[in-house]
């Protein structure tokens, strides 16, 4: 594809607002995760207290749980796409970066339901890697096991804001148009995070079924609960 240089300016802007959301959801904007397993526990009734419990349910139970997760993204991604996206370009940019952030919280939640929590540097590391099959951006294994976190997420987001940026720099041309950009807005934000928790539910799933296969893992809750009667 050629590219104008008024498009290629615009790609470049594009590329800086998603980079600058995905920056924000790494440092300011980070999930709670024991606040989301709370609300897990209660909204779907599950006897879970870590993440590392997630590994004693059954995994159609997380399907199904991440299934509801990706939905309900994508409503909310459609719309501020739409209610945004009555600007015109003028209101591209904190789209771009509320997408980002979203598509980010997103990734947590699912990582979480899967069983995996992002405290340490290794699993910061892993759920950026998980950003990076989202947006399908191929990272190396030299880049994921020579980089320390410092400089490994920094060198993540810029690839992964490249890959975004392109992708919306060329669905996005109709949102010169105001108003009618609204609609679609609404529906290309739908698509992008229906995506986007496409691949990253199969990253997470792959993984929680690997890890499963490595052996039981006792976790908090199970260590906690009374032992039964001999």
């Amino acid at each position: 594809m050629t590219w104008s240089p008024r498009a290629v300016k615009a790609r470049k802007t594009l590329v800086k607002a998603v980079e600058s959301g995905l920056t924000r959801a790494y440092s300011g904007v980070k999930l709670d995760s024991v606040a989301y397993l709370q609300y897990l526990r209660r909204a779907h009734r599950l006897p879970v207290q870590t993440a590392a419990d997630m590994f004693h349910l059954p995994v159609e139970a997380l399907d199904h749980i991440a299934d509801q997760t990706i939905r309900s993204s994508r409503k909310i991604a459609a719309l501020e796409g739409a209610g945004v996206g009555m600007g015109g370009m003028l209101t591209v940019l904190p789209d771009m970066s509320f997408l980002a952030i979203m598509s980010m919280r997103m990734l947590q939640k699912l990582s979480l339901i899967y069983g995996f929590d992002y405290a340490t540097d290794e699993e910061i590391v892993q759920l950026w890697v998980a950003a990076g099959t989202a947006a399908g951006v191929d990272l190396g294994r030299d880049l994921i096991e020579k980089e320390v976190v410092e400089r490994f997420v920094p060198r993540v987001v810029e690839r992964v804001a490249a890959k975004m940026g392109m992708e919306i720099a060329e669905k996005w041309t109709a949102r010169l148009i105001p108003v009618v950009s609204g609609a679609i807005g609404g529906v290309l934000n739908y698509y992008f995070i229906k995506e986007w928790g496409r691949r990253a539910k199969a990253h997470f799933r792959a993984r929680h079924l690997a890890t499963r296969r490595l052996g039981p893992i006792r976790t908090i809750y199970e260590a906690r609960k009374p032992l039964l009667p001999a």
